[in-house]
């Protein structure tokens, strides 16, 4: 039986970020937009991250840039 896979709630509207691939030039494909929201998922847990061992709560702007 194969396992389940964890899905996360959208973070990304979708319509949006295709709006500006196309402007772009480019196309989409179904799974682009699943990948980009696990992306960001990563990026906001990196962020809390470094705002822990930095001893604060809050995130900044810079607990993104690595």
């Amino acid at each position: 039986m194969a396992a389940k896979k964890k899905t996360q709630e959208p973070l990304i509207i979708a319509s949006k970020a295709k709006s500006v691939l196309k402007a772009a030039g480019c196309n989409t494909s179904g799974d682009a937009f699943e990948a980009l929201n696990g992306y960001v998922y990563w990026l906001l847990d990196q962020a809390a991250k470094r705002a822990k061992g930095n001893g604060r709560k809050t995130v900044r702007a810079h607990d993104f840039m690595a």
